[in-house]
C-alpha cells in the first residue's frame, strides 16, 4: 500500500509557516514503513530537533481507480479516519531552501501513525467534519473540512490521475493551522467529532 498526502490544504496553515497558496494539490508520499497503528509509541529521531505533528482526516481507498471524476470519488473510499503527519521541519527548512525534495522530512520511518476508521454511513456530509487534536489533555489543533481549500473529491480526481489508488491505499488530506513542536513525554489523542480514535505517546 501507499500513503498519498496532500500539503497546503488549510489558508491558516498556509499563511502559519509562510507559504505559497496553491492553485492545486500539493501532493507528496509516504512509503508503508512510515505507518504507525495500533497507537504504538512514536520514537523521536535523533536527526532532528524540530518535529511538527500535523493532524489530518484520512481516507481509507476502498477500491481501484485512476483518472476518477471528482462526481464518483465517493466510490472509492469507504472509511474515514484520523492521522498525524510528522514532519522534521528543520529538515524540510533545510531541503526547500536548497529547492530540493523533502521526503526525508516527511516519509521517515514512524512518520504517519493512523487511528481507528469510521464508515462513511458515519457521516452525513463530508464538507462538515470537525478534527482535532489534544497534546498532553490541551486541544492545539481543531480544523473543520469545511475549511478546505480541495475537498475530498477534488484530492481522489486530481492524485488520480498520476497515480493508480489500490484498495488499503491512505489519503492523509491535509493539516490546519496549529502545528508545533513535540517532546519525548507527549500524549497526543486525536478526535473526528467528540470520538477518540488514535492516543499515543512520544518516547
Amino acid at each position: 500500500m501507499k500513503i498519498i498526502a496532500i500539503g497546503r490544504n488549510y489558508a491558516e496553515h498556509i499563511e502559519e509557516l509562510k507559504n505559497e497558496r496553491p492553485s492545486a494539490p500539493v501532493v507528496f508520499l509516504k512509503p508503508d514503513t512510515a505507518l504507525l497503528k495500533n497507537n504504538a509509541a512514536f520514537f523521536h529521531p535523533d536527526f532532528s530537533q524540530n518535529i511538527h505533528h500535523e493532524v489530518e482526516l484520512v481516507l481509507k481507498v476502498s477500491k481501484e481507480g485512476k483518472n476518477i471524476q471528482r462526481q464518483f470519488a465517493h466510490r472509492y473510499f469507504d472509511e474515514i479516519g484520523i492521522g498525524i503527519d510528522f514532519t522534521a521541519r528543520d529538515l524540510q527548512d533545510t531541503c526547500k531552501a536548497k529547492g530540493l525534495p523533502w521526503e526525508i522530512a516527511k516519509a521517515f520511518n514512524g512518520s504517519a501513525p493512523v487511528g481507528e476508521f469510521l464508515p462513511v454511513s458515519r457521516f452525513a456530509k463530508f464538507d462538515d467534519i470537525n478534527f482535532h487534536l489534544k497534546i498532553n489533555g490541551q486541544v492545539r489543533q481543531k480544523g473543520n473540512t469545511a475549511m478546505m481549500l480541495f475537498d475530498f473529491g477534488t484530492i481522489i480526481e486530481y492524485v488520480s490521475k498520476f497515480f493508480t489508488l489500490k484498495k488499503g491505499d491512505l489519503i492523509f488530506t491535509g493539516t490546519p493551522a496549529g502545528v508545533s513542536k513535540v517532546q519525548i513525554g507527549d500524549r497526543l489523542e486525536a478526535f473526528i467529532e467528540d470520538e477518540k480514535l488514535l492516543d499515543f505517546e512520544v518516547k
